[in-house]
């Protein structure tokens, strides 16, 4: 037992250190590759903060542990609106631009609310899908509204705000290490082949031996998906939001909770459905209704006044808190 929890904890560490330089690498290889910074924004606040819970439930799909591939992605998706949203209000309130709860997050809410009724009945090949469809539809609409104004100035500021502080490394007068310029250019290619080369083994790592361990303990798998692998997967996002909160980001951490639980719900939601042996049966109700609400609740306080207090940040982290208990 031991052993498998050593093994767990050491599949989550390389999991979160192997995204991080997958999303950075793949950044960087996008610039060189001249991809437009618009869509290289839109695919690192969405899709690449998502990659660990992507892999994990394809992987865990895969396998036939379809309970800790959905628990994965339920659990994230309320963990990131509740307790990671919560200490990004304790940390300073947020204030976020109207376009942001207009345009992302009430996309994203649409999102969840999609996947919880489509994982309630049950993910086929068919639903699966209508979940990679309004994926591309999602991603189309963002890379659409970030064209211009604000929304290009924000996905601008996580472009930035990643390289900045994991690879140009900018002096204060705004001129880029010249040592970082001569790094050679089959460097951003190979990292990001070994970020996800890492990933996946982290994702491998930690499916196997969480699906052991509840198994040793008599747990059901979904109570390991959306404890231990969701919590240990939706560390990047955490680890981001508490960078751009300190920096003064709010917009950037709410575009990127947001944008993550829209791609863990269309993309994560489809990669199941295609993943997974047989079709698979409906999740708990419960589940369902408790993610849904999450996503409705957070987004309604930010509609409210376009900014989250700290006594609101501690209703989140309550709601939390207590949700939890009441769902295991």
């Amino acid at each position: 037992m031991t052993i498998r929890i050593l093994l767990a904890v050491a599949g989550l560490l390389l999991l979160t250190v192997a995204a991080d330089h997958l999303v950075l690498g793949a950044s960087q290889l996008a610039h060189r590759l001249r991809i437009r910074p618009v869509v290289v924004g839109v695919v690192v606040i969405g899709l690449g903060t998502s990659a660990p819970e992507l892999l994990v439930s394809g992987v865990a799909a895969a396998r036939g542990d379809t309970s800790i591939a959905l628990g994965n992605i339920t659990g994230s998706n309320i963990l990131n609106l509740t307790m990671v949203l919560g200490v990004a209000a304790l940390v300073a309130k947020v204030t976020v631009r109207s376009t942001v709860v207009y345009r992302e997050a009430r996309l994203a809410v649409s999102a969840v609310v999609l996947f919880g009724l489509l994982a309630w009945t049950g993910l086929t090949v068919v639903t699966g899908a209508v979940l990679l469809l309004a994926a591309a539809g999602a991603l189309w609409l963002l890379v659409r509204w970030a064209g211009g104004g604000q929304a290009h100035t924000r996905l601008g500021d996580v472009v930035d705000h990643v390289d900045g502080d994991a690879i140009t490394r900018d002096d204060p007068g705004g001129h880029t290490d010249p040592a970082q310029r001569q790094l050679p250019a089959w460097s951003e290619p190979v990292r990001t082949v070994l970020g996800l080369a890492g990933v996946l083994a982290g994702a491998q790592l930690l499916v196997v031996n969480a699906a052991a361990i509840a198994t040793d303990l008599g747990v059901p798998q979904l109570v390991i998906g959306i404890t231990l692998v969701a919590v240990g997967t939706s560390l990047p996002e955490l680890v981001t939001t508490i960078q751009a909160q300190r920096h003064g980001e709010s917009d950037l951490l709410v575009g990127n909770l947001f944008g993550s639980n829209l791609f863990n719900s269309l993309v994560g939601g489809a990669v199941i459905a295609f993943a997974a042996p047989t079709s698979v049966p409906g999740t708990n109700i419960a589940l369902v209704v408790v993610m849904s609400l999450t996503a409705l609740t957070a987004w309604a306080l930010l509609r409210r006044s376009f900014s989250l207090t700290r006594r609101e940040g501690s209703v989140l982290l309550a709601a939390y808190v207590l949700t939890m208990p009441l769902l295991l």
